[in-house]
């Protein structure tokens, strides 16, 4: 859980501070009618550094489960303006020739860092590639392809499942080719204003890792073949904010946006309740009810690794929003699966 500094406007505004971090992994909610406490793998309270999340919230152990071979996942969840993109990428306001200050980087390029200093350290041939998509208006399209934005097909085959058709994946051996592929991608996202966030997210954004590991033996013994090559995928999913039509304002296009990701993000939170029940009380998973689901259906269920980050804001006004992010990542600990 990531808990974010009041705003300068929620400030003003005399709004009072109703989560409080109590060590440990807890976390208290108080405020009239309501007193709870839940616990979690970690709680990182309003003071807590970029680099204190990275290190604390085991996204370094990730990265390495990756190069391993394992297909792993992390995605920051929670309501409109409660730091989730800032979590996974830092500010927004960084571009090519005004790049933000390191200690500000998010947990996307911590990882890129992570990632080519553990493969130059293994000595072992790796590849990588990434693909960048988003899901707006249940619409797929590729943030990485030169051009307008065009819709791409959602694929099952039983040996791939769920995948995207015709998406581009890129090469790349350098921290800046990689950055420069997040920074490029991330400007064509769809974002708007309203009353919550000045750059509220519109879509779900996934960006996609490839690595293709190839273990080269120092002294390979004669008429001995090749290792056999490991394929892990690392994957970021900044996922567009819950929200109440009424306390952002949005109207027209807007509205339809936000009914779009309010849907879709409802049938995240039904596939991860079935999924938290006991092995043999489970019924059948609706991956199928969204595209977001189906393209998530191997970190949630499948033999993936998955590290959610839910961001909420201390503030009273955000009360029932804050306290329904709380009990969604409740329910989604107990999910576990067999990796």
């Amino acid at each position: 859980i990531r808990v974010r500094p009041l705003t300068c406007t929620e400030t003003r505004r005399g709004d009072q501070r109703v989560v409080h971090s109590l060590g440990d992994g807890a976390v208290h909610v108080s405020a009239a009618r309501h007193d709870a406490t839940f616990g979690f793998s970690a709680v990182f309270d309003a003071g807590a550094s970029q680099e204190a999340v990275f290190e604390g919230s085991g996204m370094r152990q990730l990265v390495e489960l990756a190069i391993d071979g394992f297909s792993c996942t992390v995605f920051a969840f929670g309501q409109t303006g409660s730091g989730k993109t800032y979590t996974l990428m830092g500010p927004l306001a960084q571009s090519d020739t005004q790049p933000a200050s390191p200690a500000l980087l998010g947990l996307m390029q911590r990882s890129f860092t992570c990632l080519l200093e553990q493969s130059r350290s293994r000595g072992s041939d790796l590849a990588l590639s990434a693909s960048y998509l988003e899901i707006y208006n249940e619409q797929i399209r590729d943030l990485l392809s030169p051009g307008p934005p065009c819709a791409l097909p959602l694929r099952w085959s039983k040996t791939r499942g769920f995948y995207v058709e015709n998406q581009l994946s890129v090469e790349f051996d350098s921290l800046e080719a990689i950055v420069s592929l997040l920074l490029q991608g991330s400007q064509r996202r769809r974002t708007s204003a309203h009353a919550l966030n000045r750059h509220s997210s519109r879509s779900h954004a996934l960006l996609t890792i490839h690595i293709r590991s190839r273990a080269v033996s120092a002294h390979p013994a004669p008429g001995a073949g090749a290792c056999p090559s490991k394929q892990g995928t690392l994957c970021f999913v900044d996922l567009a904010g819950s929200e109440r039509v009424k306390e952002t304002g949005s109207s027209g296009e807007l509205s339809l946006e936000a009914n779009s990701i309010n849907r879709s993000l409802l049938a995240l939170g039904h596939c991860i309740s079935l999924l938290a029940k006991p092995r043999g009380k489970r019924t059948h998973i609706p991956y199928r009810d969204s595209k977001l689901t189906r393209l998530l259906a191997r970190s949630l269920g499948g033999s993936g690794i998955t590290l959610m980050v839910a961001c909420i804001s201390p503030s009273s006004r955000c009360l029932s929003e804050t306290l329904s992010t709380l009990h969604y990542a409740s329910r989604a600990r107990r999910v576990t699966t067999r990796p």
